[in-house]
């Protein structure tokens, strides 16, 4: 059985216009509606497990979905909420104004750290990583090859369960674009 992790591509949503701690939270909502671009090549490995997978999981924001759909067009997918990358706290600041690349840095880190107004925290993020790992084993044992185009830290997340739970890869999951590693057991 194995179960392989993609990141989506880069997404389109580029504005960087200087906004405050009020403002992200309407920034990442036009984040997760944006689709991602269409690249020239995608990695060999990608393509390749995208071609021999028996069944492609997503979760349900549009840069993940469109990322499958850009790997194989004709593909079915199961979407799901249970593999949405992880929210940002929000912080109320409207006097200090910064890049949106800054404030998900910022705001990344105070979550790490415990703060995690409106959002779910760290720990319930992990409990919900394990649920997505027991889900994919679930799908594994069902269709021997699956995959799923997931979210940069969620991935990371769900591939310590993994782990945890015994599966095994060769290589680290990695925050870039379309990279893919498989878990095997």
């Amino acid at each position: 059985m194995e179960i392989s992790l993609i990141r989506h591509g880069r997404f389109t949503h580029t504005d960087r216009t200087w906004i405050n701690g009020s403002q992200f939270g309407d920034w990442v909502k036009k984040y997760d509606a944006a689709g991602v671009f269409t690249e020239a090549n995608f990695p060999e490995k990608t393509k390749r497990k995208m071609a021999d997978t028996k069944l492609v999981v997503t979760s349900d924001l549009t840069r993940a979905i469109h990322s499958a759909h850009l790997l194989n067009p004709q593909t079915n997918i199961v979407s799901s909420p249970l593999f949405r990358e992880v929210g940002m706290p929000r912080l109320s600041l409207t006097k200090i104004k910064a890049p949106p690349a800054l404030w998900s840095i910022l705001l990344r880190s105070c979550w790490l750290l415990g703060y995690s107004s409106q959002t779910e925290s760290l720990l319930q993020a992990k409990k919900r990583a394990k649920e997505a790992s027991a889900q994919l084993i679930h799908y594994a044992t069902k269709y021997e090859t699956i995959l799923l185009v997931g979210h940069g830290f969620f991935n990371r997340l769900t591939a310590h369960e993994l782990e945890k739970a015994g599966w095994k890869s060769k290589t680290k999951t990695s925050r870039t674009h379309w990279n893919c590693t498989t878990y095997f057991f």
